[in-house]
Protein backbone atom coordinates (compact mmCIF):
# COMPACT_ATOMS: atom_id res chain seq x y z
CA UNK A 1 0.00 0.00 0.00
CA UNK A 2 1.52 3.52 -0.84
CA UNK A 3 1.93 6.11 1.94
CA UNK A 4 -0.59 8.15 2.70
CA UNK A 5 -3.25 5.45 1.80
CA UNK A 6 -3.76 4.51 5.62
CA UNK A 7 -4.80 7.81 7.00
CA UNK A 8 -7.35 8.22 3.67
CA UNK A 9 -10.14 7.61 5.60
CA UNK A 10 -9.64 9.11 8.85
CA UNK A 11 -10.48 13.17 9.36
CA UNK A 12 -7.92 15.07 10.50
CA UNK A 13 -9.88 18.45 10.21
CA UNK A 14 -11.46 20.33 12.83
CA UNK A 15 -15.28 20.23 12.22
CA UNK A 16 -16.39 22.64 9.43
CA UNK A 17 -17.36 26.18 10.06
CA UNK A 18 -19.19 28.44 7.74
CA UNK A 19 -16.94 31.33 7.25
CA UNK A 20 -15.17 33.69 9.93
CA UNK A 21 -17.91 35.65 12.09
CA UNK A 22 -17.66 38.83 11.81
CA UNK A 23 -15.29 41.60 12.66
CA UNK A 24 -12.56 39.10 12.17
CA UNK A 25 -13.93 38.04 8.70
CA UNK A 26 -12.46 41.38 7.49
CA UNK A 27 -9.04 41.31 8.75
CA UNK A 28 -8.79 37.92 7.44
CA UNK A 29 -9.98 39.70 4.00
CA UNK A 30 -7.51 42.14 4.28
CA UNK A 31 -4.56 39.95 5.20
CA UNK A 32 -5.40 37.70 1.81
CA UNK A 33 -5.83 40.65 -0.38
CA UNK A 34 -2.84 42.49 0.96
CA UNK A 35 -0.88 38.56 0.11
CA UNK A 36 -2.34 38.72 -3.24
CA UNK A 37 -0.74 42.28 -3.77
CA UNK A 38 2.15 41.43 -2.90
CA UNK A 39 2.88 38.66 -5.18
CA UNK A 40 0.89 40.05 -8.58
CA UNK A 41 3.67 43.48 -7.63
CA UNK A 42 6.25 41.65 -7.51
CA UNK A 43 5.88 39.65 -10.37
CA UNK A 44 4.87 42.75 -12.89
CA UNK A 45 6.91 45.70 -10.91
CA UNK A 46 10.64 44.90 -12.23
CA UNK A 47 9.79 45.22 -16.23
CA UNK A 48 10.10 48.70 -16.17
CA UNK A 49 13.73 48.73 -13.83
CA UNK A 50 15.66 45.98 -15.99
CA UNK A 51 17.27 48.46 -18.10
CA UNK A 52 18.52 50.20 -15.24
CA UNK A 53 19.29 47.02 -13.31
CA UNK A 54 21.53 45.92 -16.76
CA UNK A 55 23.24 49.06 -16.47
CA UNK A 56 24.07 49.19 -13.23
CA UNK A 57 25.11 45.40 -13.32
CA UNK A 58 26.93 45.73 -16.48
CA UNK A 59 24.84 43.11 -17.86
CA UNK A 60 23.30 42.39 -21.65
CA UNK A 61 19.86 43.20 -21.78
CA UNK A 62 18.84 39.99 -23.19
CA UNK A 63 20.46 38.64 -19.36
CA UNK A 64 18.66 40.25 -17.44
CA UNK A 65 15.54 39.35 -18.54
CA UNK A 66 16.20 36.57 -16.52
CA UNK A 67 15.21 38.66 -13.42
CA UNK A 68 11.57 38.24 -14.38
CA UNK A 69 11.73 34.44 -16.05
CA UNK A 70 13.37 33.45 -12.98
CA UNK A 71 10.69 34.36 -10.91
CA UNK A 72 7.67 33.40 -12.83
CA UNK A 73 9.49 29.56 -13.39
CA UNK A 74 10.18 29.32 -9.60
CA UNK A 75 6.70 30.50 -8.90
CA UNK A 76 5.38 28.02 -11.53
CA UNK A 77 7.38 25.15 -9.74
CA UNK A 78 6.20 25.77 -6.50
CA UNK A 79 2.97 25.85 -6.20
CA UNK A 80 1.36 22.65 -6.30
CA UNK A 81 4.10 20.88 -3.79
CA UNK A 82 3.93 23.84 -1.53
CA UNK A 83 0.10 23.70 -0.94
CA UNK A 84 0.73 19.60 -0.62
CA UNK A 85 2.92 20.89 2.02
CA UNK A 86 0.75 22.89 3.75
CA UNK A 87 -1.74 20.29 3.91
CA UNK A 88 0.43 19.06 6.22
CA UNK A 89 1.73 21.74 8.50
CA UNK A 90 -1.00 23.92 8.44
CA UNK A 91 -2.54 26.73 6.05
CA UNK A 92 -2.25 29.44 8.06
CA UNK A 93 1.67 28.69 8.98
CA UNK A 94 2.38 28.16 5.15
CA UNK A 95 0.89 31.59 4.48
CA UNK A 96 2.84 33.87 7.01
CA UNK A 97 5.96 31.38 6.39
CA UNK A 98 5.76 32.77 2.87
CA UNK A 99 5.52 36.44 3.52
CA UNK A 100 8.61 36.22 5.99
CA UNK A 101 10.39 34.83 3.25
CA UNK A 102 9.71 37.20 0.94
CA UNK A 103 10.60 40.21 3.25
CA UNK A 104 14.04 38.71 4.14
CA UNK A 105 14.79 38.14 0.31
CA UNK A 106 14.18 41.52 -0.76
CA UNK A 107 16.06 43.33 2.21
CA UNK A 108 18.97 40.88 0.62
CA UNK A 109 17.78 42.69 -2.71
CA UNK A 110 19.49 45.68 -1.60
CA UNK A 111 23.09 43.56 -1.39
CA UNK A 112 23.03 42.70 -5.00
CA UNK A 113 25.80 43.57 -6.90
CA UNK A 114 26.08 40.93 -9.32
CA UNK A 115 23.34 39.64 -11.51
CA UNK A 116 23.90 35.64 -10.13
CA UNK A 117 23.68 37.04 -6.46
CA UNK A 118 20.43 38.78 -7.50
CA UNK A 119 18.64 36.07 -9.44
CA UNK A 120 18.89 33.56 -5.92
CA UNK A 121 17.26 36.67 -4.45
CA UNK A 122 15.01 36.13 -6.92
CA UNK A 123 14.51 33.04 -6.72
CA UNK A 124 13.91 33.02 -2.69
CA UNK A 125 11.14 36.11 -3.66
CA UNK A 126 9.36 33.26 -5.52
CA UNK A 127 9.66 30.84 -2.83
CA UNK A 128 7.80 33.51 -0.62
CA UNK A 129 5.27 34.39 -2.82
CA UNK A 130 4.93 30.73 -3.80
CA UNK A 131 4.01 29.39 -0.73
CA UNK A 132 1.66 32.65 0.25
CA UNK A 133 -0.29 31.73 -3.01
CA UNK A 134 -0.73 28.23 -3.30
CA UNK A 135 -2.76 28.05 0.06
CA UNK A 136 -4.44 31.67 -0.17
CA UNK A 137 -7.52 30.13 -2.05
CA UNK A 138 -8.16 27.58 0.37
CA UNK A 139 -7.71 30.37 3.06
CA UNK A 140 -10.22 32.05 1.49
CA UNK A 141 -12.69 29.51 1.43
CA UNK A 142 -12.67 29.30 5.05
CA UNK A 143 -12.74 32.67 5.34
CA UNK A 144 -16.19 33.12 3.48
CA UNK A 145 -19.37 31.41 4.29
CA UNK A 146 -20.36 28.82 1.44
CA UNK A 147 -23.17 31.00 0.33
CA UNK A 148 -20.51 34.05 -0.31
CA UNK A 149 -17.23 31.98 -1.76
CA UNK A 150 -18.19 33.69 -5.22
CA UNK A 151 -17.82 36.85 -3.85
CA UNK A 152 -14.75 36.54 -1.74
CA UNK A 153 -13.24 35.00 -5.08
CA UNK A 154 -14.64 38.32 -7.09
CA UNK A 155 -12.90 40.41 -4.49
CA UNK A 156 -9.59 38.46 -5.20
CA UNK A 157 -10.20 38.89 -8.63
CA UNK A 158 -10.16 42.69 -8.30
CA UNK A 159 -6.63 42.51 -6.44
CA UNK A 160 -5.19 40.72 -8.66
CA UNK A 161 -6.44 43.01 -11.43
CA UNK A 162 -5.40 46.55 -9.38
CA UNK A 163 -2.42 44.87 -8.63
CA UNK A 164 -1.34 44.07 -12.14
CA UNK A 165 -2.16 47.39 -13.75
CA UNK A 166 -0.34 49.50 -10.93
CA UNK A 167 2.52 47.72 -11.24
CA UNK A 168 4.40 49.51 -13.68
CA UNK A 169 3.32 52.99 -12.66
CA UNK A 170 4.45 51.91 -8.70
CA UNK A 171 7.74 50.93 -10.93
CA UNK A 172 8.39 53.89 -12.39
CA UNK A 173 7.78 55.91 -9.55
CA UNK A 174 9.91 54.38 -7.38
CA UNK A 175 12.99 54.51 -9.99
CA UNK A 176 12.18 58.49 -10.22
CA UNK A 177 13.37 59.06 -6.58
CA UNK A 178 14.99 55.82 -5.55
CA UNK A 179 17.72 53.30 -6.81
CA UNK A 180 16.30 49.97 -8.49
CA UNK A 181 16.59 47.93 -5.12
CA UNK A 182 13.64 49.53 -3.88
CA UNK A 183 11.30 48.66 -6.75
CA UNK A 184 11.45 45.33 -5.20
CA UNK A 185 10.71 46.42 -1.68
CA UNK A 186 7.26 48.50 -3.02
CA UNK A 187 5.32 45.18 -2.10
CA UNK A 188 7.15 44.91 1.33
CA UNK A 189 4.68 46.96 3.17
CA UNK A 190 1.96 44.34 1.57
CA UNK A 191 4.11 41.50 3.43
CA UNK A 192 4.08 43.34 6.44
CA UNK A 193 0.67 44.28 6.36
CA UNK A 194 -0.53 40.88 5.74
CA UNK A 195 1.81 39.48 8.73
CA UNK A 196 0.48 42.09 11.16
CA UNK A 197 -2.95 41.01 10.43
CA UNK A 198 -2.61 37.35 9.74
CA UNK A 199 -3.81 36.14 13.57
CA UNK A 200 -7.05 36.95 12.01
CA UNK A 201 -6.82 33.83 9.18
CA UNK A 202 -8.24 31.06 9.57
CA UNK A 203 -6.22 27.71 10.75
CA UNK A 204 -7.76 24.45 10.17
CA UNK A 205 -5.85 21.36 11.64
CA UNK A 206 -2.71 20.24 9.60
CA UNK A 207 -3.37 16.81 8.03
CA UNK A 208 -0.20 14.25 9.90
CA UNK A 209 0.52 12.25 6.46
CA UNK A 210 3.75 12.54 5.95
CA UNK A 211 5.22 14.77 3.15
CA UNK A 212 5.35 13.16 -0.37
CA UNK A 213 9.16 14.92 -1.08
CA UNK A 214 9.71 12.66 -4.32
CA UNK A 215 6.59 13.67 -5.76
CA UNK A 216 7.50 17.65 -5.15
CA UNK A 217 10.32 16.66 -6.95
CA UNK A 218 9.13 15.76 -9.77
CA UNK A 219 6.33 17.79 -9.90
CA UNK A 220 8.43 20.93 -10.15
CA UNK A 221 10.97 19.35 -11.89
CA UNK A 222 7.84 18.72 -14.76
CA UNK A 223 7.01 22.23 -14.95
CA UNK A 224 10.26 23.53 -14.95
CA UNK A 225 11.66 21.58 -17.60
CA UNK A 226 8.72 21.79 -19.96
CA UNK A 227 8.40 25.80 -19.67
CA UNK A 228 12.02 26.30 -19.35
CA UNK A 229 12.19 24.43 -22.17
CA UNK A 230 9.86 26.48 -24.06
CA UNK A 231 11.07 29.54 -23.08
CA UNK A 232 14.80 28.28 -24.29
CA UNK A 233 13.12 27.47 -27.82
CA UNK A 234 11.60 30.85 -28.48
CA UNK A 235 14.68 32.73 -27.19
CA UNK A 236 17.59 30.53 -27.66
CA UNK A 237 20.01 29.56 -30.46
CA UNK A 238 19.42 25.55 -30.61
CA UNK A 239 15.71 23.94 -31.25
CA UNK A 240 17.43 20.42 -30.54
CA UNK A 241 18.60 21.62 -27.19
CA UNK A 242 14.85 23.10 -25.98
CA UNK A 243 13.32 20.34 -28.08
CA UNK A 244 15.03 17.94 -25.72
CA UNK A 245 14.66 19.81 -22.14
CA UNK A 246 10.75 19.54 -22.98
CA UNK A 247 10.79 16.15 -23.79
CA UNK A 248 12.75 15.04 -20.51
CA UNK A 249 10.55 17.04 -18.62
CA UNK A 250 7.53 15.68 -20.55
CA UNK A 251 8.99 12.19 -19.75
CA UNK A 252 9.67 13.64 -15.88
CA UNK A 253 5.77 14.22 -16.17
CA UNK A 254 4.67 10.73 -17.54
CA UNK A 255 6.52 8.83 -14.61
CA UNK A 256 5.07 11.57 -12.24
CA UNK A 257 1.32 10.95 -13.19
CA UNK A 258 1.91 7.48 -13.06
CA UNK A 259 3.74 7.42 -9.43
CA UNK A 260 0.75 9.97 -8.24
CA UNK A 261 -2.42 7.77 -9.21
CA UNK A 262 -1.32 5.37 -5.93
CA UNK A 263 -1.13 8.08 -3.54
CA UNK A 264 -4.25 8.97 -1.31
CA UNK A 265 -3.45 13.05 -1.34
CA UNK A 266 -1.67 13.55 -4.84
CA UNK A 267 0.34 16.95 -5.39
CA UNK A 268 -0.95 16.73 -8.65
CA UNK A 269 -4.64 16.41 -7.83
CA UNK A 270 -5.69 14.20 -9.76
CA UNK A 271 -8.46 12.83 -8.11
CA UNK A 272 -9.63 16.01 -8.61
CA UNK A 273 -9.37 16.74 -12.60
CA UNK A 274 -10.80 13.03 -12.78
CA UNK A 275 -13.99 15.00 -11.96
CA UNK A 276 -15.62 16.21 -15.24
CA UNK A 277 -17.06 19.34 -13.83
CA UNK A 278 -13.61 20.33 -12.56
CA UNK A 279 -11.72 18.99 -15.67
CA UNK A 280 -13.64 21.43 -17.99
CA UNK A 281 -12.78 24.16 -15.56
CA UNK A 282 -9.50 23.53 -15.94
CA UNK A 283 -9.01 23.47 -19.29
CA UNK A 284 -11.67 26.43 -19.80
CA UNK A 285 -9.55 28.29 -17.43
CA UNK A 286 -5.92 27.37 -18.96
CA UNK A 287 -7.34 28.16 -22.28
CA UNK A 288 -8.83 31.43 -21.30
CA UNK A 289 -5.24 32.79 -19.47
CA UNK A 290 -3.52 31.76 -22.82
CA UNK A 291 -6.08 33.77 -24.64
CA UNK A 292 -6.20 36.89 -22.33
CA UNK A 293 -2.27 37.02 -22.30
CA UNK A 294 -1.97 37.17 -25.84
CA UNK A 295 -3.84 39.76 -26.10
CA UNK A 296 -2.63 41.70 -23.71
CA UNK A 297 1.47 41.22 -24.99
CA UNK A 298 0.89 41.27 -28.78
CA UNK A 299 -1.18 44.97 -28.26
CA UNK A 300 1.59 46.90 -28.01
CA UNK A 301 3.63 45.68 -30.82
CA UNK A 302 0.54 46.31 -32.98
CA UNK A 303 -0.27 49.70 -31.80
CA UNK A 304 3.38 50.72 -31.92
CA UNK A 305 2.58 49.91 -36.04
CA UNK A 306 -0.15 52.17 -36.12
CA UNK A 307 1.69 55.10 -34.79
CA UNK A 308 0.99 54.63 -30.83
CA UNK A 309 3.25 56.46 -28.83
CA UNK A 310 4.35 54.69 -25.10
CA UNK A 311 2.03 56.36 -22.80
CA UNK A 312 -0.71 56.09 -25.48
CA UNK A 313 -0.52 52.39 -25.76
CA UNK A 314 -0.91 51.79 -21.78
CA UNK A 315 -3.93 54.37 -21.92
CA UNK A 316 -5.72 51.94 -24.87
CA UNK A 317 -5.25 48.89 -22.92
CA UNK A 318 -5.91 50.58 -19.50
CA UNK A 319 -9.76 50.00 -19.89
CA UNK A 320 -9.34 46.28 -19.38
CA UNK A 321 -8.43 45.94 -16.03
CA UNK A 322 -10.27 48.62 -15.02
CA UNK A 323 -13.43 47.15 -16.32
CA UNK A 324 -12.65 43.80 -14.89
CA UNK A 325 -12.33 45.83 -11.44
CA UNK A 326 -15.98 46.36 -12.09
CA UNK A 327 -16.89 43.25 -13.63
CA UNK A 328 -14.80 40.64 -11.41
CA UNK A 329 -17.31 41.28 -8.27
CA UNK A 330 -19.96 41.31 -9.81
CA UNK A 331 -19.81 38.37 -11.52
CA UNK A 332 -18.45 36.49 -8.43
CA UNK A 333 -21.69 37.91 -6.46
CA UNK A 334 -23.70 36.48 -9.50
CA UNK A 335 -21.73 32.61 -8.92
CA UNK A 336 -23.17 32.72 -5.32
CA UNK A 337 -27.01 32.17 -7.37
CA UNK A 338 -26.45 31.76 -11.15
CA UNK A 339 -24.47 28.48 -12.40
CA UNK A 340 -21.47 28.98 -13.29
CA UNK A 341 -21.74 27.36 -16.95
CA UNK A 342 -23.95 29.96 -17.45
CA UNK A 343 -21.90 32.92 -16.79
CA UNK A 344 -18.88 31.38 -18.51
CA UNK A 345 -20.81 30.85 -21.50
CA UNK A 346 -21.87 34.42 -21.64
CA UNK A 347 -18.41 35.90 -20.45
CA UNK A 348 -17.13 34.34 -23.64
CA UNK A 349 -19.26 34.94 -26.06
CA UNK A 350 -18.64 38.69 -25.31
CA UNK A 351 -14.91 37.89 -25.36
CA UNK A 352 -14.71 36.05 -28.75
CA UNK A 353 -17.06 39.59 -30.37
CA UNK A 354 -14.54 41.74 -28.98
CA UNK A 355 -10.96 39.75 -30.04
CA UNK A 356 -12.75 39.70 -33.42
CA UNK A 357 -13.56 43.12 -33.14
CA UNK A 358 -10.06 43.55 -32.39
CA UNK A 359 -8.54 41.85 -35.40
CA UNK A 360 -10.55 43.27 -37.29
CA UNK A 361 -9.85 47.14 -36.27
CA UNK A 362 -10.08 49.78 -38.86
CA UNK A 363 -6.63 50.30 -40.40
CA UNK A 364 -5.79 53.62 -38.76
CA UNK A 365 -7.53 53.51 -35.19
CA UNK A 366 -8.44 56.02 -32.96
CA UNK A 367 -7.51 55.68 -29.05
CA UNK A 368 -11.70 55.26 -28.58
CA UNK A 369 -11.63 52.49 -31.35
CA UNK A 370 -8.86 50.54 -29.06
CA UNK A 371 -10.00 51.49 -26.11
CA UNK A 372 -13.96 50.32 -26.18
CA UNK A 373 -12.69 47.21 -27.23
CA UNK A 374 -10.75 46.51 -24.17
CA UNK A 375 -13.16 46.63 -22.45
CA UNK A 376 -15.56 44.93 -23.93
CA UNK A 377 -12.77 42.50 -23.92
CA UNK A 378 -11.89 42.59 -20.52
CA UNK A 379 -15.25 42.36 -18.84
CA UNK A 380 -16.00 39.00 -20.83
CA UNK A 381 -12.96 37.63 -19.23
CA UNK A 382 -13.97 39.19 -15.90
CA UNK A 383 -17.28 38.04 -16.25
CA UNK A 384 -15.83 34.25 -17.16
CA UNK A 385 -12.87 33.95 -14.05
CA UNK A 386 -14.21 34.29 -10.66
CA UNK A 387 -17.29 32.22 -11.56
CA UNK A 388 -15.07 29.49 -12.92
CA UNK A 389 -12.28 29.43 -9.99
CA UNK A 390 -15.34 29.41 -7.72
CA UNK A 391 -16.61 26.09 -8.71
CA UNK A 392 -13.23 24.76 -9.35
CA UNK A 393 -12.56 25.53 -5.24
CA UNK A 394 -16.01 24.92 -4.15
CA UNK A 395 -16.72 21.66 -5.50
CA UNK A 396 -13.65 20.05 -4.61
CA UNK A 397 -13.59 18.62 -0.58
CA UNK A 398 -12.55 21.41 2.14
CA UNK A 399 -9.50 18.81 3.02
CA UNK A 400 -8.43 18.92 -0.65
CA UNK A 401 -9.09 22.65 -0.94
CA UNK A 402 -5.20 23.52 -0.82
CA UNK A 403 -4.69 21.24 -3.73
CA UNK A 404 -7.58 22.89 -5.45
CA UNK A 405 -6.62 26.52 -5.06
CA UNK A 406 -2.77 25.54 -6.03
CA UNK A 407 -4.24 24.18 -9.21
CA UNK A 408 -6.17 27.22 -9.97
CA UNK A 409 -3.13 29.44 -9.05
CA UNK A 410 -0.59 27.11 -11.09
CA UNK A 411 -3.48 26.90 -14.47
CA UNK A 412 -3.21 31.16 -14.47
CA UNK A 413 0.56 31.19 -13.99
CA UNK A 414 0.85 28.20 -16.81
CA UNK A 415 -1.51 29.51 -19.03
CA UNK A 416 0.08 33.10 -18.81
CA UNK A 417 3.34 31.90 -19.52
CA UNK A 418 2.14 30.18 -22.40
CA UNK A 419 0.22 32.64 -23.86
CA UNK A 420 3.56 34.85 -23.42
CA UNK A 421 5.65 32.21 -25.33
CA UNK A 422 3.21 31.97 -28.16
CA UNK A 423 3.78 35.66 -28.91
CA UNK A 424 7.34 35.09 -28.41
CA UNK A 425 6.54 32.45 -31.49
CA UNK A 426 4.04 34.81 -33.54
CA UNK A 427 6.76 37.91 -33.60
CA UNK A 428 9.79 35.30 -34.64
CA UNK A 429 7.18 34.10 -37.51
CA UNK A 430 6.45 37.65 -38.59
CA UNK A 431 3.01 37.77 -37.72
CA UNK A 432 2.84 38.72 -33.81
CA UNK A 433 1.49 42.58 -34.56
CA UNK A 434 -1.23 42.05 -37.31
CA UNK A 435 -4.23 40.25 -36.76
CA UNK A 436 -2.95 37.10 -36.13
CA UNK A 437 -2.60 37.66 -31.90
CA UNK A 438 -6.27 38.60 -31.73
CA UNK A 439 -7.53 35.51 -33.72
CA UNK A 440 -5.81 32.52 -32.18
CA UNK A 441 -6.91 34.27 -28.78
CA UNK A 442 -10.34 34.17 -29.61
CA UNK A 443 -9.90 30.73 -30.80
CA UNK A 444 -9.07 29.69 -27.38
CA UNK A 445 -12.08 31.96 -25.92
CA UNK A 446 -14.19 29.62 -28.22
CA UNK A 447 -12.62 26.55 -26.08
CA UNK A 448 -13.04 27.61 -23.04
CA UNK A 449 -16.56 29.20 -23.74
CA UNK A 450 -17.61 25.68 -25.06
CA UNK A 451 -16.36 23.83 -21.60
CA UNK A 452 -18.29 26.05 -19.87
CA UNK A 453 -21.17 25.28 -21.64
CA UNK A 454 -20.55 21.50 -21.20
CA UNK A 455 -20.75 22.04 -17.52
CA UNK A 456 -24.35 22.57 -17.79
CA UNK A 457 -24.58 18.92 -18.75
CA UNK A 458 -27.33 17.39 -15.65
CA UNK A 459 -24.54 14.28 -15.04
CA UNK A 460 -21.62 16.70 -15.11
CA UNK A 461 -23.31 19.71 -12.98
CA UNK A 462 -25.11 17.76 -11.06
CA UNK A 463 -22.10 16.17 -8.40
CA UNK A 464 -23.21 13.09 -6.19
CA UNK A 465 -23.37 14.40 -2.33
CA UNK A 466 -20.20 12.13 -1.56
CA UNK A 467 -17.85 14.09 -3.96
CA UNK A 468 -18.28 17.65 -2.99
CA UNK A 469 -19.41 19.53 0.40
CA UNK A 470 -20.32 23.04 -0.82
CA UNK A 471 -23.02 22.09 -3.30
CA UNK A 472 -22.93 24.83 -6.36
CA UNK A 473 -25.56 26.97 -7.46
CA UNK A 474 -25.16 25.03 -10.56
CA UNK A 475 -25.75 21.84 -8.86
CA UNK A 476 -28.46 22.68 -7.21
CA UNK A 477 -30.60 23.12 -10.35
CA UNK A 478 -32.53 20.29 -11.20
Amino acid sequence: MRRGCVAANKDYSEPVKDGLPLPRRYAAIAAISCGTALVIIDGGVANVALPTIARDLKVDSSAIVTVVTVYQLVLVMLLLPLAGLGDRIGLKRMYQYGQLIFTVATILCFFAKSLPFLLIVRAAQALGAAAALSVSSALIRSIYPAKQLGRGLGINSVVVSSAAAAAPTVGGLVLAIAPWPWVFASAVPFALASLALGRALPDPKPRPEPFDVLGGVMCAAMFGLIIGGLETGVHGDSPIVSGAIVLTGALVGVLFVRRERGEAQPILPIDLLSRPVLALSVVGAFTAFIASMTLLISTPFRLHEYGFTAAAIGAAIAPWPLTNMIVAPLAGWLSDRIPAGILGGIGMAISITALLLIAFMPADPSYFDVAWRMALCGSGFGTFLPPNARLIIGSAPRERAAAAGGLVSTVRLVGQTTGATLVAALLAMGIGAGMAPPLFAAGLALIAGLCSIARLRPSIRNPQREETQDVQPASSVK
